[in-house]
């Protein structure tokens, strides 16, 4: 189970671990947005210092409709427990999680302050 909290700003976010090219482990915040469908998103300097390699270019629509090119970089996470290997998208902006990472997931928030948000594998 992945656990987490709803932030003054109503932000559902949960702690994850992702790995540097080299191994080595860091944690981060990041965000539950279910209208963002691909996996993840990490800050370009982020991505920078872990070293992760290159995986593709990307055209992402944003919230306003807007099309952007991205590029998408191979990062390994812990997942429920288990290494996870995705594509994670360069954006300049907090971590994100999206929907294909939650797919097959139960997610849970008590929308207040404080307020607890699991994120658990479905039965």
């Amino acid at each position: 189970m992945i656990t987490g909290g709803i932030t003054p700003n109503r932000e559902a976010t949960v702690r994850l671990t992702i790995f540097s090219s080299g191994g080595q482990q860091q944690q981060i915040e990041a965000m539950v947005d279910t209208g963002f469908n691909l996996f993840l998103t990490l800050p370009s300097s982020l991505i920078a210092a872990l070293g992760l390699p290159f995986a593709v270019p990307a055209k992402a629509t944003l919230a306003d409709g807007s099309i952007v090119d991205l590029d998408c970089y191979w990062v390994t996470l812990l997942w429920q427990g288990q290494p996870r290997r995705i594509v994670a998208l360069a954006a300049d902006s907090s971590p994100l999680i999206g929907m294909s990472l939650l797919y097959g997931s139960r997610v849970t928030l008590d929308v207040v302050d404080g307020g607890p948000v699991t994120i658990e594998p479905l039965p």
